[in-house]
């Protein structure tokens, strides 16, 4: 489901991307860690479309993400700290406005189905700006689940938020992922991603160093990349 070769992105004089090579399966559920500017979010931006390769390849879904961005994006739900909601307009209203979008079949029923597993069917017709910054974030990932993707791109989804709303959502990423969505999601939180991914990615300087299934990885072996120089 997410396929790169030799994937490389400079800007300027700066590697930010040098050379990845991965592929990942579908139902796949994956932790990409590594400090600050280690290139987490640029591999997600290229994956999304959102940026070009300056060399190499990947491709989402069988999809090209350079020859075929439009392909890519109806088949990958995106989730950030930014939430990209409209916050003069309620939770339903959102969910309806991307759902026509996406021309998602039996809308209604959909968006009822997400704001009750997100647990904001009670405040479904309240505008996003009186939301918290857990419930706005509830609310992204409904939105980005709304036209049932098969690949979910996670950007730092659990920043500022509580431990109920944490939990609430690794349960519907695990299920997500059950029901043969592909994950990859970038986090800071070595503990959380040994205990909540299946396999972990490790970003140093643009550069792959550790491709492993996370039950064979010690919170050690990771912890030196995080030092930044």
């Amino acid at each position: 489901m997410i396929l790169t070769r030799d994937l490389r992105k400079t800007f300027g004089p700066v590697q930010a991307l040098a050379g990845l090579s991965f592929a990942m399966a579908e139902g796949e559920l994956a932790a990409l860690l590594g400090a600050n500017g280690a290139g987490k979010s640029t591999l997600l931006h290229l994956l999304s479309g959102l940026s070009r390769p300056s060399f190499g390849s990947a491709e989402v879904a069988g999809f090209d993400v350079r020859r075929q961005p439009q392909e890519v994006r109806r088949r990958i739900g995106v989730v950030s700290h930014q939430t990209f909601l409209y916050e003069d307009l309620s939770a339903e209203e959102n969910l309806h406005f991307y759902g026509r979008m996406y021309g998602v079949a039996g809308l209604q029923k959909r968006s009822d189905e997400l704001l009750a597993m997100m647990e904001l069917w009670p405040r479904r017709t309240d505008l996003v700006r009186t939301f918290s910054r857990g419930m706005q974030q509830r609310l992204g990932l409904a939105r980005a689940m709304l036209h049932q993707p098969t690949v979910l791109l996670l950007d730092e989804p659990f920043t500022g938020l509580d431990l109920h709303a944490i939990d609430l959502l690794t349960r519907f990423i695990e299920e997500a992922s059950a029901g043969r969505v592909t994950v990859l999601m970038t986090l800071h939180d070595p503990d959380y991603a040994l205990a909540h991914s299946r396999r972990l990615f490790v970003l140093h300087q643009g550069r792959l160093v550790i491709d492993q299934p996370s039950e064979q990885v010690r919170k050690g072996d990771i912890l030196p990349f995080f030092r930044e120089k």
